[in-house]
C-alpha cells in the first residue's frame, strides 16, 4: 500500500482553502503544516486536527525546513494565497523539494511564467495548476465534440458571469489591481481557459469596458467568436435573478444555446488531486495563454461601443 503524501498548505484561511483540504483527505493523504495570516481557520479541525499551525511565513518556512532535515520532507505545497503571491509560494515549494500546487491564476504576467519554467527545469518538482473546469464532464464533450466539427466552422458564444460582492471585496487585496490582476484575472480566468481550451487560440482580444467591479469584451479564437462580461455588481443581475434572491447569474451560449454546466462541480478539486498525484497535472505551458489573454485586458485600452459587443455592456455604457 502506498504511503500517504505529505503536504503542506500556504493560505489556509481562505475562501477555496476547504476544497483543497477536502481533496488532500479524500485523497488519503496528510496536511502536516499550513499558514495563514489570519487565525480563523478552525476549519482544519474538519479535515487535520493534528497539522502544524503558522500565522508567520517565517516560522513556517523554518518547519518545513526542520522536516526535510528529519527525513519528513513535503512532498506537496498548496497554494491558495492572494494571486500576488503565487510565484514566491511557487519558489518556495521547489525550494522546499516538493511540488506545487496552485490556484488560478498560477501568475500575474506571462513573464513570470517563463521565469518559473528555467527554476522547474533545475528541479525534479513539478509546478500544477488547477484548471478544474477542464475535467468537467460536460466540458470534456464539448471540446470532444469541436474535435469532430468541421475545422472551419467558428461558434458565436456569450459568456456572463455576474457574482455579486459587497464592500469588504473592495477593501480586501482583491480589489487591489496590482494584488488580484483585476476583475479578468481573478473571476475570469477560469472561463477564458476553458474557452481558449476548448476553442483554440486568442486570434483577436478586443475590450470594450473595463472598471474596477465590471468588464467586457470580444475574443476571436480559432473556433469561436466570444462576446464576455463580467460584473461584480448585483445591480447587473438579471430581474429573475433578483427576485429569486440570487447573488450569482453564470450563462454561457453557444449559437444561442445554453452550455449547461452548472452540476458536477462538487469533486473537481478532488478529481484535480487526482491527475496531479498521478502525474497528469496541468503544468504551466498549459496555463500561459490564458494568463497572457488576461494581462492584455487589464492592460487594454477600451474601445466602447465599437465591433462586435456584449449586449450587457450596452446596458452599462448608456446608463
Amino acid at each position: 500500500m502506498n504511503q500517504p503524501k505529505k503536504f503542506a498548505l500556504i493560505g489556509v484561511g481562505g475562501y477555496i482553502a476547504v476544497r483543497h483540504l477536502k481533496a488532500i483527505k479524500d485523497t488519503n493523504n496528510v496536511l502536516l503544516a499550513s499558514l495563514d495570516r489570519s487565525d480563523s481557520v478552525g476549519i482544519i479541525d474538519s479535515y487535520f486536527p493534528d497539522s502544524h499551525f503558522f500565522v508567520e511565513y517565517e516560522r513556517f518556512d523554518r518547519h518545513i525546513d526542520k522536516l526535510r532535515r528529519a527525513g519528513k520532507q513535503i512532498d506537496y505545497v498548496s497554494i491558495c494565497s492572494p494571486n500576488y503571491l503565487h510565484d514566491s509560494h511557487i519558489r518556495f515549494a521547489l525550494r522546499s523539494g516538493a511540488h506545487a500546487i496552485c490556484e488560478k491564476p498560477l501568475v500575474l504576467n506571462p513573464w513570470n511564467i517563463d521565469a518559473l519554467q528555467e527554476i522547474e527545469n533545475e528541479s525534479d518538482k513539478k509546478i500544477n495548476n488547477i484548471l478544474q473546469l477542464r475535467l468537467h464532464p460536460v466540458l470534456i464533450d464539448l471540446k470532444k465534440n469541436m474535435e469532430q466539427a468541421p475545422g472551419n466552422k467558428k461558434y458565436d458564444i456569450d459568456l456572463t458571469y455576474i457574482t455579486s460582492r459587497g464592500n469588504w471585496y473592495f477593501a480586501s487585496w482583491k480589489g487591489e489591481l496590482q494584488k488580484s490582476g483585476g476583475i479578468a484575472t481573478n473571476i475570469g480566468i477560469h472561463f477564458f481557459d476553458m474557452l481558449i481550451w476548448i476553442f483554440g487560440s486568442v486570434q483577436q482580444n478586443i475590450v470594450h469596458l473595463l472598471q474596477n467591479n465590471k468588464a467586457s469584451g470580444y475574443l476571436e479564437l480559432e473556433r469561436a467568436r466570444v462576446r464576455w462580461f463580467l460584473s461584480l455588481d448585483a445591480n447587473d443581475l438579471p430581474a429573475a435573478a433578483k427576485e429569486n434572491g440570487k447573488r450569482t447569474y453564470r450563462s454561457i451560449t453557444m449559437n444561442d444555446h445554453e452550455i449547461e454546466f452548472s452540476e458536477g462541480f462538487t469533486d473537481l478539486h478532488t478529481k484535480s488531486y487526482q491527475e496531479i498525484l498521478a502525474g497528469r497535472g496541468f503544468g504551466m505551458m498549459e496555463s500561459k495563454p490564458s494568463i497572457e489573454t488576461v494581462y492584455t485586458i487589464r492592460n487594454s485600452n477600451p474601445v466602447g461601443l465599437k465591433g462586435d459587443y456584449h449586449e450587457l455592456c450596452r446596458t452599462v455604457l448608456k446608463k
